[in-house]
Formats: structure tokens, sequence, C-alpha cells
């Protein structure tokens, strides 16, 4: 799956954590830090490339933005605006924002719905209607750095063109990572409930991944297990053009082919490395080292990142 040519290339010791998103203008890096010992602080980053051809070397590294309100999962939206999932603080609601990368001027998509505030968005995407789709579970207040939770561990669906926010999903314990199929017909979600507060693992909550039919582009239906996690838990997960879907989880890592869902297949996977977001440049996080590297292979626009839960 990672072809004869595959070849690791460290290119910067750093802090990843969450949400690396390449901007092709820029040929640009952009993610965010680990959060900081005591009170959590995360800051997000942006790490400029240097070469034409793979593989690329570290320029830069600088601070975009810090304090970030608890950054966690980024992504593109149509315009090029980076859009930002913000845990938020005790002080501070959670929400989406976005960044337009040239001014670096910050404004929000969206922060509640129907009243209410949201946990800590934890993943988002952006679908080609322009709709904006994000996780939410509670590890905010898990991690004791939110208070107790207003509304479910839910899954929404953000239209800014009419400033509709709906709930696409409600059965998940804790909604993590989340990636459309290249024709957006399929979403695919992660629940890491199993990994209820950092360093536990309960074998009988969710540790998998679920596949739904997107219905009229806006609502999901035919919910279905896709692949049990173990041991672990998934978190981020990418798809690429060939509808392979990338999984990692806090332990290992795995590729399975989306065809499985197609006859209700599920099953647990293992796996070498650990990877998170897929964009068209690579960047990797070591698992044993805070380093960012590149990756080449025959799987085009992979992003790997170690994760941390939450």
């Amino acid at each position: 799956m990672l072809g004869k040519d595959f070849r690791r290339t460290v290119l910067i010791e750093t802090n990843a954590h969450e949400g690396p998103v390449y901007v092709a203008a820029e040929h640009a890096l952009y993610f965010t830090t680990v959060p900081e010992p005591g009170p959590k602080n995360i800051a997000i980053m942006r790490l400029q490339l240097a070469g034409d051809t793979f593989p690329f070397t570290a320029s830069t590294l600088e601070t975009v933005r810090q304090p970030s309100n608890m950054a966690n999962g980024m992504c593109l939206d149509l315009k090029g605006r980076l859009v930002i999932c913000e845990q938020g603080t005790r002080d501070v609601p959670a929400r989406i924002s976005r960044m337009v990368l040239k001014t670096r001027a910050v404004e929000t998509v969206v922060d509640q719905w129907r009243g209410l505030r949201f946990n800590s968005p934890n993943d988002v995407v952006v679908k080609s209607d322009g709709t904006v789709w994000f996780t939410d579970p509670n590890y905010g207040e898990v991690q004791g750095f939110k208070p107790a939770a207003e509304v479910g561990a839910f899954v929404y669906r953000h239209d800014p063109a009419t400033g509709e926010t709906a709930v696409v999903a409600d059965s998940f314990n804790k909604p993590n990572g989340l990636a459309f199929s290249p024709d957006e017909r399929v979403l695919y979600i992660t629940d890491t409930g199993a990994n209820q507060a950092p360093g536990t693992y309960f074998v009988n909550l969710p540790h998998h991944v679920r596949a739904f039919d997107v219905h009229k582009g806006g609502h999901l239906r035919n919910g279905r297990l896709f692949a049990v996690v173990s041991p672990g838990v998934p978190d981020g997960i990418k798809i690429d053009t060939r509808a392979r879907l990338y999984i990692v989880g806090d332990r290992r890592a795995g590729v399975l082919t989306a065809r499985r869902s197609a006859g209700g297949d599920c099953g647990a996977w293992r796996g070498q490395f650990h990877f998170r977001r897929a964009e068209k440049r690579r960047a990797v996080h070591s698992r044993r080292h805070q380093d960012l590297a590149g990756e080449a292979k025959d799987t085009r626009g992979l992003a790997f990142q170690r994760p941390v839960i939450g």
C-alpha cells in the first residue's frame, strides 16, 4: 500500500500535535502544538517548506496564533481560509473559526447550537458545497479545562450560506476524526469513547469507525460499523483518491479499503505507522520524537502525525 519507493526524511524537530494542513499557495504546513503543562495552551504554527521536489526541507517555523483558544483539528475551506476547531477554555467559549491566511484575521463561523455552547470541537472537514462538518466530543470537560457540557457529544453540519447548524449524528460517545469519501457519498467518523480521560481505556466503550451514507447532501443515514480498532482507539482519519481509508490510533495505524463497508464488514486492524491528515504534500510526526518528516510513496496526498487523544 505504501509502495516500493517509501522513504522517511525528518523535516524538523518540533512539538506538533494536531491539525496539519498543507497550503499549496504558500508551500507551507500549518499545525497545532502539544498542550503545555499546567493550564492548557496551544499554538497554531506555520512551517515554511523549501524545495520544488520531494524530499522537501524545512525553512522557517513561526507562531501564527498563541493563545489559540485550544485549537485542535483544522482544514481549508473553498476560499483557502484556515478553518479551526477551537475547543475553548473555562473563560472563552468553544467555536469553529476561520482565518484569512494573508492577514491572519480570525472570525467566528459558528459558536453555538440553539443557544447552547459547544463542548470541545475536535475535527472538521469542508464539503464541496461549502458546508462545514465537525465533531464535538466533551474532552474539555473530562480533561478539566472546560466546564460541564451543555450538549451531547454530537456531529454537526453548519451551512455558512444560511447560518443553519444541525446535528447530523447523536449516537457517538466521543466523536473524533471524520472524512468524506472522494465522491462525498459516504462520511466516516471515528469514536474514541474507550478513552474517557488521559491514560484510560475502557474496552466495553466504543473504539471503532462508523460509516454513513450522505443523503441529499446534508443528512446521514444507514449508519454501520466499518472497523473496530484494537488495541487502542481510532483518532484521525483521511481517505485517498482511491477510496482507501487511513486510520491513526493512539497505539498503531492501519489502511482499509472503503469497499469493505459496502458489505457491512468490519474487523480489527494492525499497522506500523502513525498518520493523521491528508493534503497534497506530506508531513510526518514520529512516534518516538517530536519531529516532522516527509514521506514518499505511491499513495498521493497523505499527511502523518502522532495522535494524542482529545
